[in-house]
Protein backbone atom coordinates (compact mmCIF):
# COMPACT_ATOMS: atom_id res chain seq x y z
CA UNK A 1 0.00 0.00 0.00
CA UNK A 2 0.70 3.56 -0.75
CA UNK A 3 -0.46 6.77 1.19
CA UNK A 4 -0.76 10.17 -0.20
CA UNK A 5 -2.12 13.30 2.19
CA UNK A 6 -3.71 16.18 0.34
CA UNK A 7 -2.91 19.56 1.21
CA UNK A 8 -3.75 22.89 -0.02
CA UNK A 9 -6.52 26.17 0.37
CA UNK A 10 -9.57 25.46 1.93
CA UNK A 11 -12.62 25.19 -0.91
CA UNK A 12 -9.99 24.24 -3.66
CA UNK A 13 -11.48 21.10 -3.83
CA UNK A 14 -9.29 18.31 -2.02
CA UNK A 15 -12.03 16.33 -0.98
CA UNK A 16 -13.87 16.57 -4.11
CA UNK A 17 -11.04 15.20 -5.83
CA UNK A 18 -10.33 12.62 -3.50
CA UNK A 19 -14.58 11.63 -4.01
CA UNK A 20 -13.68 11.63 -7.53
CA UNK A 21 -10.67 9.41 -7.24
CA UNK A 22 -11.54 6.92 -4.81
CA UNK A 23 -15.47 6.78 -5.17
CA UNK A 24 -15.34 7.34 -1.36
CA UNK A 25 -16.49 10.33 0.85
CA UNK A 26 -13.27 11.27 3.07
CA UNK A 27 -15.45 13.87 5.12
CA UNK A 28 -16.78 11.59 7.62
CA UNK A 29 -18.98 13.95 9.85
CA UNK A 30 -22.16 15.70 9.09
CA UNK A 31 -20.78 19.28 10.04
CA UNK A 32 -18.04 18.73 7.57
CA UNK A 33 -20.64 17.91 4.80
CA UNK A 34 -22.89 20.76 5.86
CA UNK A 35 -20.29 23.30 5.94
CA UNK A 36 -18.22 21.59 3.07
CA UNK A 37 -14.97 21.96 4.70
CA UNK A 38 -13.31 19.21 6.03
CA UNK A 39 -12.70 19.52 9.74
CA UNK A 40 -10.91 16.44 10.97
CA UNK A 41 -8.96 14.05 8.66
CA UNK A 42 -10.43 12.08 6.30
CA UNK A 43 -9.73 9.04 4.72
CA UNK A 44 -10.50 7.19 1.30
CA UNK A 45 -8.81 4.57 -0.50
CA UNK A 46 -8.50 3.29 -4.47
CA UNK A 47 -6.52 1.01 -6.44
CA UNK A 48 -4.23 2.66 -9.52
CA UNK A 49 -3.01 0.66 -11.74
CA UNK A 50 0.32 -0.66 -11.71
CA UNK A 51 0.79 1.08 -8.46
CA UNK A 52 -2.17 -1.25 -6.44
CA UNK A 53 -3.57 -0.03 -3.08
CA UNK A 54 -2.99 3.76 -2.14
CA UNK A 55 -4.48 4.96 0.51
CA UNK A 56 -5.43 9.13 0.56
CA UNK A 57 -5.14 11.50 4.37
CA UNK A 58 -7.54 14.33 3.41
CA UNK A 59 -6.56 17.31 5.42
CA UNK A 60 -8.24 20.46 6.77
CA UNK A 61 -7.87 23.41 4.27
CA UNK A 62 -8.89 26.12 7.14
CA UNK A 63 -6.62 27.47 8.39
CA UNK A 64 -8.71 27.37 12.06
CA UNK A 65 -7.42 23.48 11.65
CA UNK A 66 -3.79 24.02 10.83
CA UNK A 67 -2.95 21.27 13.89
CA UNK A 68 -5.43 18.85 12.98
CA UNK A 69 -3.60 19.26 9.13
CA UNK A 70 -0.28 18.70 10.25
CA UNK A 71 -1.45 15.80 12.09
CA UNK A 72 -2.01 14.22 9.19
CA UNK A 73 0.36 15.45 6.61
CA UNK A 74 3.37 14.40 9.52
CA UNK A 75 4.04 10.55 9.38
CA UNK A 76 2.83 10.58 5.25
CA UNK A 77 5.80 10.40 3.00
CA UNK A 78 4.20 11.84 -0.05
CA UNK A 79 1.32 14.74 -1.36
CA UNK A 80 -1.21 15.35 -3.40
CA UNK A 81 -0.91 19.50 -3.49
CA UNK A 82 -4.27 20.56 -4.45
CA UNK A 83 -4.81 24.40 -5.68
CA UNK A 84 -7.96 26.25 -7.90
CA UNK A 85 -7.96 26.87 -11.18
CA UNK A 86 -10.37 29.95 -10.41
CA UNK A 87 -8.61 30.82 -7.56
CA UNK A 88 -5.35 33.03 -6.72
CA UNK A 89 -2.45 31.87 -4.76
CA UNK A 90 -3.59 31.73 -0.85
CA UNK A 91 -2.52 31.73 2.61
CA UNK A 92 -3.52 28.08 3.86
CA UNK A 93 -1.59 26.62 0.40
CA UNK A 94 1.58 28.74 1.31
CA UNK A 95 1.26 26.89 4.93
CA UNK A 96 0.55 23.96 3.79
CA UNK A 97 3.73 24.10 1.46
CA UNK A 98 6.47 25.39 4.41
CA UNK A 99 4.92 22.71 6.81
CA UNK A 100 5.84 20.28 3.68
CA UNK A 101 8.88 21.59 3.00
CA UNK A 102 9.96 21.60 6.63
CA UNK A 103 9.22 18.49 6.98
CA UNK A 104 11.09 17.27 3.72
CA UNK A 105 8.53 16.07 1.55
CA UNK A 106 9.47 15.25 -1.19
CA UNK A 107 7.49 13.18 -3.38
CA UNK A 108 4.22 14.90 -5.00
CA UNK A 109 1.59 15.50 -7.75
CA UNK A 110 0.32 18.81 -7.97
CA UNK A 111 -3.30 18.89 -9.10
CA UNK A 112 -4.73 22.38 -10.57
CA UNK A 113 -8.84 21.82 -10.26
CA UNK A 114 -11.75 23.49 -11.36
CA UNK A 115 -9.76 23.36 -14.63
CA UNK A 116 -13.23 23.67 -16.33
CA UNK A 117 -14.16 26.63 -14.48
CA UNK A 118 -10.80 29.00 -15.84
CA UNK A 119 -7.99 28.45 -17.12
CA UNK A 120 -5.79 26.46 -15.50
CA UNK A 121 -2.41 27.63 -16.58
CA UNK A 122 -1.83 30.80 -14.35
CA UNK A 123 -2.50 29.11 -10.86
CA UNK A 124 -0.25 26.06 -12.40
CA UNK A 125 2.37 28.28 -13.31
CA UNK A 126 2.09 30.26 -10.05
CA UNK A 127 2.10 27.16 -7.59
CA UNK A 128 4.88 25.55 -9.84
CA UNK A 129 6.91 28.72 -8.97
CA UNK A 130 5.85 28.34 -5.43
CA UNK A 131 7.05 24.86 -5.25
CA UNK A 132 10.37 25.47 -7.20
CA UNK A 133 12.22 27.24 -3.82
CA UNK A 134 10.49 23.96 -1.51
CA UNK A 135 11.33 20.38 -1.84
CA UNK A 136 8.65 19.45 -3.62
CA UNK A 137 10.51 21.66 -7.07
CA UNK A 138 9.74 19.63 -9.81
CA UNK A 139 6.70 17.72 -8.92
CA UNK A 140 4.34 16.84 -11.87
CA UNK A 141 1.60 19.20 -12.48
CA UNK A 142 -2.01 18.09 -13.95
CA UNK A 143 -5.01 20.29 -14.33
CA UNK A 144 -8.01 18.60 -13.62
CA UNK A 145 -11.94 18.81 -12.68
CA UNK A 146 -13.54 16.88 -10.30
CA UNK A 147 -17.00 17.49 -11.41
CA UNK A 148 -16.58 16.79 -15.18
CA UNK A 149 -14.26 14.38 -14.60
CA UNK A 150 -11.59 15.57 -16.95
CA UNK A 151 -7.97 14.80 -16.43
CA UNK A 152 -8.86 11.67 -14.09
CA UNK A 153 -6.99 9.32 -15.43
CA UNK A 154 -4.11 11.97 -16.16
CA UNK A 155 -4.39 12.45 -12.42
CA UNK A 156 -4.01 8.91 -11.58
CA UNK A 157 -1.14 7.98 -13.85
CA UNK A 158 0.96 11.00 -12.00
CA UNK A 159 -0.22 9.27 -8.83
CA UNK A 160 1.03 5.92 -9.97
CA UNK A 161 4.27 6.92 -11.28
CA UNK A 162 4.84 9.32 -8.06
CA UNK A 163 3.67 6.40 -5.28
CA UNK A 164 5.69 3.74 -7.40
CA UNK A 165 9.21 5.44 -6.82
CA UNK A 166 8.91 5.82 -3.32
CA UNK A 167 11.11 3.88 -0.98
CA UNK A 168 10.14 0.74 0.32
CA UNK A 169 10.72 0.86 3.88
CA UNK A 170 11.89 -2.06 6.22
CA UNK A 171 9.10 -4.45 7.24
CA UNK A 172 11.61 -5.69 10.14
CA UNK A 173 11.70 -1.85 11.71
CA UNK A 174 10.55 -1.30 15.21
CA UNK A 175 6.96 0.04 14.71
CA UNK A 176 6.40 3.76 15.53
CA UNK A 177 2.62 4.52 14.97
CA UNK A 178 1.12 8.06 15.65
CA UNK A 179 -2.50 7.85 16.93
CA UNK A 180 -4.63 9.94 14.63
CA UNK A 181 -8.08 8.84 15.73
CA UNK A 182 -9.40 6.58 18.61
CA UNK A 183 -12.97 5.81 19.58
CA UNK A 184 -14.60 3.09 21.08
CA UNK A 185 -16.84 0.25 19.22
CA UNK A 186 -19.02 -1.48 21.27
CA UNK A 187 -18.55 -5.04 21.99
CA UNK A 188 -15.00 -4.33 20.62
CA UNK A 189 -13.51 -2.19 23.07
CA UNK A 190 -10.73 0.69 21.90
CA UNK A 191 -9.95 0.94 18.16
CA UNK A 192 -7.30 3.62 16.69
CA UNK A 193 -6.35 4.99 13.22
CA UNK A 194 -2.66 6.36 12.35
CA UNK A 195 0.00 5.61 9.47
CA UNK A 196 1.93 2.97 10.28
CA UNK A 197 5.69 4.28 8.26
CA UNK A 198 7.53 0.93 9.14
CA UNK A 199 7.30 -2.16 10.65
CA UNK A 200 4.68 -4.75 10.55
CA UNK A 201 1.62 -5.20 12.87
CA UNK A 202 -0.13 -8.61 13.23
CA UNK A 203 -3.30 -9.27 15.72
CA UNK A 204 -1.46 -10.70 18.85
CA UNK A 205 0.78 -8.55 19.05
CA UNK A 206 1.88 -6.19 22.24
CA UNK A 207 2.27 -2.60 21.54
CA UNK A 208 3.64 0.39 24.29
CA UNK A 209 1.77 3.91 24.64
CA UNK A 210 2.36 5.98 28.18
CA UNK A 211 4.24 3.69 29.84
CA UNK A 212 1.90 0.72 29.74
CA UNK A 213 1.77 -2.41 27.13
CA UNK A 214 -1.44 -3.19 24.66
CA UNK A 215 -2.27 -6.11 22.98
CA UNK A 216 -3.66 -6.13 19.53
CA UNK A 217 -6.81 -7.80 18.63
CA UNK A 218 -7.35 -7.13 15.53
CA UNK A 219 -5.72 -5.38 12.50
CA UNK A 220 -7.86 -3.74 9.99
CA UNK A 221 -6.24 -1.70 6.50
CA UNK A 222 -8.69 -0.17 3.91
CA UNK A 223 -11.55 -1.54 5.99
CA UNK A 224 -10.96 -4.98 5.96
CA UNK A 225 -9.47 -7.57 8.20
CA UNK A 226 -5.91 -8.48 7.63
CA UNK A 227 -3.84 -10.86 8.97
CA UNK A 228 -1.22 -8.14 9.25
CA UNK A 229 -0.02 -4.75 8.25
CA UNK A 230 3.21 -3.61 6.52
CA UNK A 231 4.42 -0.17 6.83
CA UNK A 232 3.44 2.33 4.59
CA UNK A 233 -0.12 1.45 5.46
CA UNK A 234 -2.98 2.87 6.89
CA UNK A 235 -4.19 0.61 9.80
CA UNK A 236 -7.12 0.47 12.46
CA UNK A 237 -5.84 -1.58 15.32
CA UNK A 238 -8.50 -3.01 17.87
CA UNK A 239 -6.51 -3.02 21.24
CA UNK A 240 -6.95 -4.95 24.70
CA UNK A 241 -5.40 -3.62 27.95
CA UNK A 242 -3.60 -1.25 28.66
CA UNK A 243 -4.09 2.64 29.96
CA UNK A 244 -6.36 4.78 27.55
CA UNK A 245 -5.18 5.76 23.88
CA UNK A 246 -6.49 9.19 22.27
CA UNK A 247 -5.53 10.76 19.18
CA UNK A 248 -1.95 12.31 19.75
CA UNK A 249 -0.50 9.19 21.83
CA UNK A 250 2.02 7.57 20.10
CA UNK A 251 2.22 3.19 20.07
CA UNK A 252 5.46 1.35 19.71
CA UNK A 253 7.36 -1.42 19.83
CA UNK A 254 8.22 -2.42 23.61
CA UNK A 255 11.82 -1.81 24.77
CA UNK A 256 12.39 -0.61 20.79
CA UNK A 257 13.16 3.15 21.86
CA UNK A 258 14.16 5.85 23.48
CA UNK A 259 11.61 7.69 24.99
CA UNK A 260 13.02 11.30 26.23
CA UNK A 261 11.25 14.71 27.26
CA UNK A 262 14.94 16.55 26.69
CA UNK A 263 16.43 17.24 22.80
CA UNK A 264 19.09 18.29 20.68
CA UNK A 265 17.99 19.82 17.48
CA UNK A 266 19.23 21.66 14.56
CA UNK A 267 16.47 24.63 13.71
CA UNK A 268 15.85 25.62 10.43
CA UNK A 269 15.19 29.47 9.15
CA UNK A 270 11.69 30.64 9.42
CA UNK A 271 9.07 30.08 6.93
CA UNK A 272 6.21 32.56 6.57
CA UNK A 273 7.98 35.33 8.37
CA UNK A 274 11.05 36.51 10.10
CA UNK A 275 12.08 36.63 13.78
CA UNK A 276 13.47 34.32 16.37
CA UNK A 277 12.11 30.68 17.69
CA UNK A 278 10.04 31.91 20.95
CA UNK A 279 10.72 30.98 23.97
CA UNK A 280 7.55 28.15 24.44
CA UNK A 281 6.82 27.46 21.04
CA UNK A 282 4.11 24.47 20.29
CA UNK A 283 5.95 21.13 18.87
CA UNK A 284 4.20 19.08 16.27
CA UNK A 285 5.40 15.43 15.80
CA UNK A 286 3.59 12.76 14.00
CA UNK A 287 0.06 13.25 15.03
CA UNK A 288 1.30 15.01 18.74
CA UNK A 289 1.29 18.94 19.30
CA UNK A 290 3.40 19.69 22.34
CA UNK A 291 4.33 22.97 23.93
CA UNK A 292 7.97 22.88 24.21
CA UNK A 293 10.30 25.06 25.97
CA UNK A 294 13.51 26.23 23.19
CA UNK A 295 16.77 27.15 23.99
CA UNK A 296 18.89 27.94 21.71
CA UNK A 297 22.50 26.87 21.85
CA UNK A 298 24.02 28.50 18.80
CA UNK A 299 23.51 29.53 15.10
CA UNK A 300 20.66 26.95 14.22
CA UNK A 301 21.38 24.49 16.89
CA UNK A 302 18.28 24.52 19.97
CA UNK A 303 17.60 21.75 23.27
CA UNK A 304 13.64 21.45 23.55
CA UNK A 305 12.14 20.57 26.80
CA UNK A 306 9.02 18.36 26.09
CA UNK A 307 6.09 18.63 27.99
CA UNK A 308 5.63 15.10 27.91
CA UNK A 309 8.34 12.36 27.04
CA UNK A 310 8.29 10.92 23.25
CA UNK A 311 9.78 8.10 21.45
CA UNK A 312 12.40 9.82 19.45
CA UNK A 313 15.69 8.88 17.26
CA UNK A 314 18.59 10.55 15.07
CA UNK A 315 17.33 12.26 12.09
CA UNK A 316 13.51 12.33 13.08
CA UNK A 317 12.15 15.24 11.49
CA UNK A 318 9.08 18.52 12.88
CA UNK A 319 7.96 21.49 12.98
CA UNK A 320 8.13 24.35 15.48
CA UNK A 321 5.35 26.86 15.37
CA UNK A 322 4.49 30.03 16.87
CA UNK A 323 1.08 29.95 18.20
CA UNK A 324 0.56 33.41 17.94
CA UNK A 325 1.69 33.97 14.58
CA UNK A 326 1.99 31.79 11.55
CA UNK A 327 5.22 30.91 11.57
CA UNK A 328 6.94 27.27 10.95
CA UNK A 329 10.67 25.99 11.78
CA UNK A 330 11.90 22.78 10.51
CA UNK A 331 13.46 20.88 13.18
CA UNK A 332 15.69 17.87 13.00
CA UNK A 333 16.78 15.61 15.66
CA UNK A 334 20.37 15.41 16.30
CA UNK A 335 20.45 13.75 19.57
CA UNK A 336 17.66 12.09 21.62
CA UNK A 337 19.93 11.56 24.73
CA UNK A 338 21.73 14.63 25.15
CA UNK A 339 23.81 15.36 28.08
CA UNK A 340 22.90 18.32 31.24
CA UNK A 341 23.67 21.38 30.68
CA UNK A 342 25.28 22.06 34.00
CA UNK A 343 28.36 24.87 34.45
CA UNK A 344 28.46 28.33 32.27
CA UNK A 345 29.50 27.95 28.94
CA UNK A 346 28.20 24.37 28.65
CA UNK A 347 25.20 25.65 25.87
CA UNK A 348 28.38 26.93 23.61
CA UNK A 349 30.51 23.81 24.15
CA UNK A 350 27.36 21.98 23.16
CA UNK A 351 26.46 24.04 19.87
CA UNK A 352 30.45 23.42 19.10
CA UNK A 353 30.03 19.62 19.36
CA UNK A 354 27.05 19.69 17.49
CA UNK A 355 28.41 22.02 14.91
CA UNK A 356 29.04 19.21 12.12
CA UNK A 357 26.08 17.09 13.36
CA UNK A 358 23.36 16.85 10.08
CA UNK A 359 20.52 14.00 11.47
CA UNK A 360 22.11 11.09 9.82
CA UNK A 361 22.77 8.69 11.83
CA UNK A 362 26.93 7.94 11.95
CA UNK A 363 27.91 5.64 14.62
CA UNK A 364 32.08 6.79 14.53
CA UNK A 365 30.79 10.31 15.63
CA UNK A 366 27.88 9.29 18.13
CA UNK A 367 30.30 7.11 19.72
CA UNK A 368 33.02 10.19 19.38
CA UNK A 369 30.72 12.91 21.33
CA UNK A 370 29.66 10.09 23.95
CA UNK A 371 32.72 8.75 24.73
CA UNK A 372 31.12 5.74 25.84
CA UNK A 373 28.03 4.50 25.28
CA UNK A 374 25.69 1.82 25.56
CA UNK A 375 25.14 -0.51 22.31
CA UNK A 376 21.16 -0.30 23.09
CA UNK A 377 20.62 3.41 23.92
CA UNK A 378 22.26 3.90 20.12
CA UNK A 379 19.99 1.03 18.70
CA UNK A 380 17.24 2.61 20.48
CA UNK A 381 17.84 6.44 19.21
CA UNK A 382 18.12 4.95 15.48
CA UNK A 383 22.15 4.23 14.90
CA UNK A 384 22.64 0.86 14.07
CA UNK A 385 25.61 -1.09 15.78
CA UNK A 386 26.90 -3.74 13.27
CA UNK A 387 30.72 -3.83 11.82
CA UNK A 388 32.38 -1.18 14.54
CA UNK A 389 34.17 1.36 12.53
CA UNK A 390 38.12 2.07 13.34
CA UNK A 391 38.24 4.45 16.70
CA UNK A 392 35.05 2.31 18.22
CA UNK A 393 36.09 0.36 21.14
CA UNK A 394 33.35 -2.30 22.52
CA UNK A 395 33.75 -3.60 25.95
CA UNK A 396 30.59 -5.89 26.67
CA UNK A 397 27.56 -3.86 26.14
CA UNK A 398 29.19 -0.75 25.91
CA UNK A 399 31.02 1.37 23.11
CA UNK A 400 34.06 3.59 23.90
CA UNK A 401 35.77 6.15 21.78
CA UNK A 402 39.28 5.58 21.72
CA UNK A 403 40.43 8.62 23.08
CA UNK A 404 38.36 7.53 26.27
CA UNK A 405 40.21 4.41 26.34
CA UNK A 406 43.77 5.91 26.12
CA UNK A 407 42.69 8.87 28.89
CA UNK A 408 41.10 5.95 31.31
CA UNK A 409 44.48 3.82 30.80
CA UNK A 410 46.36 6.54 31.55
CA UNK A 411 43.97 7.22 34.68
CA UNK A 412 43.93 3.49 35.50
CA UNK A 413 48.08 3.39 35.66
CA UNK A 414 47.98 5.89 38.30
CA UNK A 415 44.83 4.34 40.14
CA UNK A 416 47.13 1.13 40.30
CA UNK A 417 50.63 2.63 41.66
CA UNK A 418 48.56 4.43 44.44
CA UNK A 419 46.75 1.19 45.57
CA UNK A 420 49.88 -0.48 45.63
CA UNK A 421 51.66 2.40 47.44
CA UNK A 422 48.82 2.90 49.98
CA UNK A 423 48.23 -0.50 50.52
CA UNK A 424 51.61 -2.50 49.22
CA UNK A 425 50.41 -5.94 51.46
CA UNK A 426 46.59 -6.14 49.54
CA UNK A 427 46.17 -7.76 46.82
CA UNK A 428 46.00 -6.23 43.20
CA UNK A 429 42.96 -4.97 41.90
CA UNK A 430 40.28 -6.79 40.44
CA UNK A 431 38.83 -5.25 37.15
CA UNK A 432 35.50 -4.66 39.47
CA UNK A 433 37.49 -2.57 42.11
CA UNK A 434 39.58 -0.69 38.95
CA UNK A 435 36.16 0.26 37.56
CA UNK A 436 34.46 1.40 41.11
CA UNK A 437 37.62 3.76 40.92
CA UNK A 438 37.48 4.76 37.35
CA UNK A 439 33.98 5.67 37.23
CA UNK A 440 33.45 3.31 34.96
CA UNK A 441 30.38 1.33 34.92
CA UNK A 442 31.50 -2.35 34.84
CA UNK A 443 34.41 -4.33 35.04
CA UNK A 444 34.50 -5.60 31.10
CA UNK A 445 35.19 -1.85 30.51
CA UNK A 446 37.66 -1.46 32.96
CA UNK A 447 39.21 -5.00 31.27
CA UNK A 448 38.95 -2.78 28.10
CA UNK A 449 41.18 -0.03 29.37
CA UNK A 450 44.27 -1.50 30.90
CA UNK A 451 46.81 -1.27 28.49
CA UNK A 452 50.71 -1.13 29.10
CA UNK A 453 52.08 -0.71 31.52
CA UNK A 454 49.11 -2.75 32.99
CA UNK A 455 48.01 -6.17 32.26
CA UNK A 456 45.20 -8.75 33.95
CA UNK A 457 47.20 -11.33 35.64
CA UNK A 458 44.72 -14.25 37.19
CA UNK A 459 41.98 -11.89 37.42
CA UNK A 460 43.79 -9.13 39.02
CA UNK A 461 45.13 -5.69 37.16
CA UNK A 462 48.96 -5.76 37.75
CA UNK A 463 51.45 -3.42 36.68
CA UNK A 464 53.68 -5.42 33.54
CA UNK A 465 57.04 -5.01 35.76
CA UNK A 466 57.12 -8.52 36.76
CA UNK A 467 60.10 -8.66 35.15
CA UNK A 468 61.58 -6.44 37.29
CA UNK A 469 60.51 -8.93 40.75
CA UNK A 470 63.90 -10.50 41.63
CA UNK A 471 64.57 -14.51 40.35
CA UNK A 472 64.46 -15.43 43.63
CA UNK A 473 61.02 -14.31 44.16
CA UNK A 474 59.98 -16.08 41.07
CA UNK A 475 62.15 -18.75 42.71
CA UNK A 476 59.63 -18.79 45.59
CA UNK A 477 56.75 -18.70 43.58
CA UNK A 478 57.57 -21.28 41.78
CA UNK A 479 57.82 -23.50 44.57
CA UNK A 480 55.21 -22.96 45.75
CA UNK A 481 53.23 -23.34 42.70
CA UNK A 482 54.72 -26.73 43.69
CA UNK A 483 54.01 -26.95 47.11
CA UNK A 484 50.44 -26.73 46.22
CA UNK A 485 50.34 -28.82 43.45
CA UNK A 486 46.50 -30.41 43.50
CA UNK A 487 45.26 -28.86 46.54
CA UNK A 488 45.55 -24.86 45.70
CA UNK A 489 43.86 -24.06 48.89
CA UNK A 490 45.86 -26.28 51.21
CA UNK A 491 48.31 -22.99 52.52
CA UNK A 492 51.74 -24.06 53.56
CA UNK A 493 51.56 -22.86 57.48
CA UNK A 494 52.69 -19.68 58.68
CA UNK A 495 56.61 -20.83 59.66
CA UNK A 496 56.92 -23.20 56.47
CA UNK A 497 56.63 -20.19 53.99
CA UNK A 498 60.69 -18.78 54.98
CA UNK A 499 61.22 -22.33 53.63
CA UNK A 500 60.12 -21.87 50.84
CA UNK A 501 61.90 -18.63 50.35
CA UNK A 502 58.58 -16.30 50.59
CA UNK A 503 59.88 -14.16 53.76
CA UNK A 504 58.41 -10.65 54.96
CA UNK A 505 59.56 -8.79 51.83
CA UNK A 506 59.41 -11.70 49.12
CA UNK A 507 56.15 -11.99 50.21
CA UNK A 508 55.51 -8.30 49.63
CA UNK A 509 56.85 -8.43 46.20
CA UNK A 510 55.13 -11.28 44.86
CA UNK A 511 51.76 -9.70 46.16
CA UNK A 512 52.55 -6.18 44.11
CA UNK A 513 53.18 -8.23 41.12
CA UNK A 514 50.30 -10.13 41.12
CA UNK A 515 51.99 -13.70 41.49
CA UNK A 516 50.25 -14.25 44.77
CA UNK A 517 46.96 -13.78 47.17
CA UNK A 518 47.55 -12.90 51.04
CA UNK A 519 44.22 -12.83 52.69
CA UNK A 520 45.68 -12.13 56.02
CA UNK A 521 48.59 -12.47 57.20
CA UNK A 522 50.84 -15.66 57.30
CA UNK A 523 47.85 -17.49 54.25
CA UNK A 524 49.85 -17.00 50.85
CA UNK A 525 48.00 -18.78 48.19
CA UNK A 526 48.47 -18.52 43.99
CA UNK A 527 47.19 -15.22 42.37
CA UNK A 528 43.48 -16.20 41.41
CA UNK A 529 43.18 -18.61 44.32
CA UNK A 530 40.11 -16.40 45.20
CA UNK A 531 38.11 -16.36 42.21
CA UNK A 532 38.74 -19.96 41.59
CA UNK A 533 37.55 -20.39 45.75
CA UNK A 534 34.00 -18.17 44.41
CA UNK A 535 33.68 -20.47 41.53
CA UNK A 536 33.55 -23.75 43.64
CA UNK A 537 31.94 -22.97 46.41
CA UNK A 538 29.11 -21.56 44.19
CA UNK A 539 28.12 -25.32 43.35
CA UNK A 540 27.26 -25.64 47.37
CA UNK A 541 23.61 -25.74 48.55
CA UNK A 542 23.28 -22.26 49.94
CA UNK A 543 23.74 -20.93 51.63
CA UNK A 544 26.51 -22.91 53.36
CA UNK A 545 28.63 -23.08 56.59
CA UNK A 546 32.47 -22.53 57.14
CA UNK A 547 32.65 -26.28 57.91
CA UNK A 548 31.31 -26.76 54.71
CA UNK A 549 33.29 -24.53 52.82
CA UNK A 550 36.30 -26.06 54.83
CA UNK A 551 35.35 -29.53 53.54
CA UNK A 552 34.82 -28.26 49.85
CA UNK A 553 37.86 -26.70 49.28
CA UNK A 554 40.16 -29.33 51.35
CA UNK A 555 41.80 -26.94 53.18
CA UNK A 556 41.97 -25.84 56.84
CA UNK A 557 39.37 -23.57 59.24
CA UNK A 558 43.19 -20.65 59.07
CA UNK A 559 43.00 -20.83 55.95
CA UNK A 560 39.25 -21.08 54.85
CA UNK A 561 38.39 -18.44 57.41
CA UNK A 562 40.96 -15.86 55.76
CA UNK A 563 39.69 -17.09 52.69
CA UNK A 564 35.76 -16.27 52.94
CA UNK A 565 36.86 -12.72 54.97
CA UNK A 566 38.43 -12.04 52.26
CA UNK A 567 35.54 -13.16 49.53
CA UNK A 568 32.93 -10.93 51.82
CA UNK A 569 35.66 -8.37 51.75
CA UNK A 570 35.53 -8.32 48.21
CA UNK A 571 31.68 -8.92 47.30
CA UNK A 572 31.50 -12.06 46.00
CA UNK A 573 30.47 -14.21 48.89
CA UNK A 574 27.83 -12.11 51.85
CA UNK A 575 27.50 -13.16 55.26
CA UNK A 576 24.75 -13.90 56.62
CA UNK A 577 23.42 -13.07 60.43
CA UNK A 578 23.40 -16.98 61.44
CA UNK A 579 27.18 -17.53 60.53
CA UNK A 580 26.62 -18.62 56.63
CA UNK A 581 27.34 -17.47 53.75
CA UNK A 582 26.05 -17.47 50.06
CA UNK A 583 27.87 -16.66 47.08
CA UNK A 584 26.72 -13.24 45.53
CA UNK A 585 27.95 -14.28 41.91
CA UNK A 586 29.88 -10.96 41.49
Amino acid sequence: MHVVATAGHVDHGKSALVRALTGTEPDRLAEERRRGLSIQLGYAWTTLPGAGEVAFVDVPGHERFISTTLAGLGPVPAVLFVVAADDPWMPQAAEHLAALDALGVEHGVLAVTRADLADPGPARERALAELAATSLRGVPAVAVSARTGGGLDELRAALARMVSALPSPPADAAVRLWVDRSFTVAGAGTVVTGTLPAGRVAPGDRLASAGTEHRVRAVQSLGRDVPCAEGVARVALNLAGGAPVARGDVLVTPGAWHHTDVVDVRVGPPRLGDGPVPQRPVLHLGSTLLTVHHRPLGEGLARLRLEHPQPLRVGDRALLRDPGTRRLWAVTVLDPAPPPLGRRGAARARAQTLARADGRPDLAAEVARRGMVTAALLERIGVRVAALPPGVVRAGGWLLDAERVASAAQEAVAVVQEHAASAPLDPPLTPAALAERLGLPGPEVARAVVRAPLRLEAGRVVRDDAADVPAEVRTAVAALRERLGEAPFAAPAADELPALGLDAKAQAAAVRAGLVLRPAPGVVLLAGADDLAAERLAALPQPFTVSEARRHLGTSRRVVLALLAHLDRTGRTRRLPDDRRRVTGR
